[in-house]
């Protein structure tokens, strides 16, 4: 599962001619970077943001020692959750039960054994650790309360909403900046993106570039797709991942919640574009955990997410499923 302050983006923003003045914000969120470009007489501050992004990492950031959801993962019951978490929280459960489980934010006890979360790997956790931790997780044993409190049906928990809040912040963001009044805008977090309107630049949809998937830090644009009122994340295993210096076993980020373990999806990278980018965040990593023949499945019946999959076929080769009334949008660089 990615996480908040450690995940690198797979979206590279396409610049184009410079035709209208464009204003732009940028700066760092979530332990990633974050920009902000828009038309518009207003002037967005840099601390209007920055105070947004501080009220959600004392939310639900994990790496944030004091912040609510760090407190609850340590057994303080008494926290009172904000809106920003009820929010998540809801958006986690609609979609657990959408994916059949293969999103799952209590997974986050595994990634955190498996060395992708803050404290790092350790060594010592044995393969039966695993199997006893895999028995813990499952988003139905996490209530909200009536009175806004977070409850565990089992003695030991974790919430880990690193797999949705950078969609969430993002749409956060779009909402903040179009109560402004701006009407042509794109925002983008590590890679996630929501846009409006369109890049007065060229009056031409916002275009993003969605890059191939190559390990060894190599960075090389793959597809092209115009944006209209809609949101963009991408998930994948070739960037992020962790070799044993033991054994040599290659860990990925990803976490099989059906399973519990770190294992390489036939799905190398799942971009998503949903109307919100907290659902197209959620619903890419689901994608990675599910693989490419379940992914395609699960996308016959639910055709509001548009889907760039680019996986590998039983040959090893590399081969791309898009949406198919997406297509027309998609340009192959």
């Amino acid at each position: 599962m990615k996480h908040i302050l450690l995940f690198l983006s797979f979206l590279v923003l396409i610049s184009c001619n410079d035709l209208a003045e464009v204003k732009t914000l940028q700066g760092n969120a979530l332990g990633t970077t974050y920009s902000i470009k828009y038309f518009s007489d207003e002037t967005i501050r840099p601390l209007e943001i920055d105070s947004i992004l501080k009220v959600i990492n004392s939310s639900m950031s994990t790496y944030v020692e004091d912040s609510d959801i760090s407190k609850i993962n340590s057994g303080d019951t008494t926290i009172v959750v904000d809106t920003h978490f009820k929010k998540v929280y809801k958006a986690s459960q609609r979609i657990y039960k959408a994916t059949n489980g293969y999103f799952d934010p209590s997974v986050g006890v595994l990634v955190n054994a498996y060395g992708f979360g803050p404290g790092g790997y350790s060594d010592i956790v044995t393969d039966e650790e695993f199997d006893s931790l895999h028995q813990l997780i499952g988003f139905d044993k996490i209530q909200l309360t009536a009175d806004s409190k977070i409850t565990f049906d089992s003695s030991i928990s974790y919430i880990d909403f690193n797999a949705i809040a950078k969609g969430y912040t993002v749409d956060v963001f779009a909402d903040f900046i179009q109560s402004k009044g701006v009407e042509n805008f794109l925002v983008e977090i590590g890679g996630e993106v929501s846009v409006m309107g369109q890049n007065l630049n060229n009056q031409s949809p916002w275009k993003i570039g969605i890059e191939m998937p190559l390990e060894g830090g190599s960075r090389e644009l793959e597809y092209g797709v115009n944006l209209y009122n809609q949101s963009l994340a991408t998930s994948g295993n070739y960037r992020k991942f962790r070799i044993d210096s033991t054994t040599g076993q290659k860990y990925v980020h990803t976490i099989n919640p059906k399973t519990g373990k770190s294992q390489k999806s036939d799905v190398l990278s799942a971009s998503v574009i949903a109307d919100s980018c907290t659902d197209a965040d959620a619903f890419a990593t689901a994608f990675m955990a599910m693989g490419f023949v379940e992914s395609k499945k699960f996308l016959e019946t639910n055709e509001r997410l548009k889907v760039i999959l680019i996986y590998s076929d039983q040959n090893g080769n590399q081969k791309t499923f898009i949406s198919e009334d997406l297509q027309d949008s998609v340009e192959k660089f």
